[in-house]
């Protein structure tokens, strides 16, 4: 994989999965480089890691949603109201072009509630011109204007564009059976057996990216589908080991579930597996 990205640069854009998507396969093409032949830094909303002996990038940038929104500063956008810019794309497309590989991700912002805000034009008070839309209806918006970016920016002859379905989550035991009050992802070591469990993941908004992202023409993008295979890692959640935004508080600490983390993975862990899917869809497209 060093060797196909020598001289080119490979960019994934989304949210914090697909963020940890990106450090597992950081983690993952470290181990073949020779040591100090590389380095890392983050500006802003851009991460960067340059693979010297390769003369290759692996970046990430952080947009959540791939909008505009209120929602794109790296640190600060824990917000109950998410507004989003429908159009144009500018202030994070600038960052994309020039990519050779363009990884996106963008699904679990979307799902805060059944509606979602969208400012209309072009000016930069974020309390003008407020119109509300459904969350379904304004992620079919939002992917057409990627599509629409692809094919007036990237030459499907030099680079190639892929896009990572649903991460699940697993925050109610009872979707698997478990009937105990306040069940989720917390102290489970073992993954769900049913092969034909699915969990709380929209299937209208994987249509959505199905039929969306099926009918680009002239710049295809590969669908990297990890929704069905991740549903089964119930056990495979960070739960309580993780950096919190603020100290549990005693109430919590008594009650560990209470503030488990059931979205995002452990490294290694299910990512890496997602990694091999991309691989795989990289050299046998």
């Amino acid at each position: 994989m060093l060797e196909m990205l020598r001289g080119k640069r490979m960019l994934f854009v989304g949210d914090s999965l697909n963020r940890a998507q990106y450090v597992s396969l950081l983690c993952l093409l470290h181990r073949a480089m020779p040591e100090g032949s590389s380095s890392f830094e983050t500006v802003d909303a851009l991460s960067i890691f340059r693979a010297k002996a390769y003369d290759a990038t692996i970046e990430f940038y952080w947009a959540p949603l791939l909008a505009e929104s209120n929602a794109d500063d790296g640190v600060e956008h824990q917000l109950n109201d998410r507004v989003i810019r429908g159009a144009p794309m500018d202030r994070h497309s600038r960052f994309w072009k020039g990519a050779d590989v363009l990884v996106f991700n963008s699904y679990l912002w979307w799902m805060t509630g059944d509606k979602i805000q969208i400012l209309r034009g072009a000016d930069n008070d974020m309390s003008k011109d407020i119109v509300e839309m459904g969350a379904e209806e304004a992620y079919r918006l939002v992917l057409h204007q990627v599509v629409r970016w692809l094919d007036g920016n990237v030459d499907p002859k030099k680079s190639r564009v892929f896009f990572v379905t649903a991460s699940p989550t697993h925050a109610s035991g009872q979707l698997w059976g478990d009937e105990a009050e306040g069940s989720n992802c917390h102290a489970q070591t073992k993954p769900i057996a049913d092969a034909s469990y699915w969990g709380s993941t929209s299937r209208a908004m994987l249509r959505v990216t199905g039929e969306v992202l099926g009918a680009s023409a002239r710049v295809p993008v590969g669908v990297v589908n990890v929704t069905q295979m991740s549903e089964y890692r119930r056990d495979a959640h960070t739960q309580v080991y993780r950096e919190q935004w603020a100290p549990p508080t005693k109430e919590q600490l008594a009650d560990p579930k209470s503030y488990a983390d059931c979205t995002h993975w452990c490294l290694p862990g299910v990512p890496d597996a997602w990694n091999e899917l991309l691989y795989w869809k990289l050299f046998f497209p």
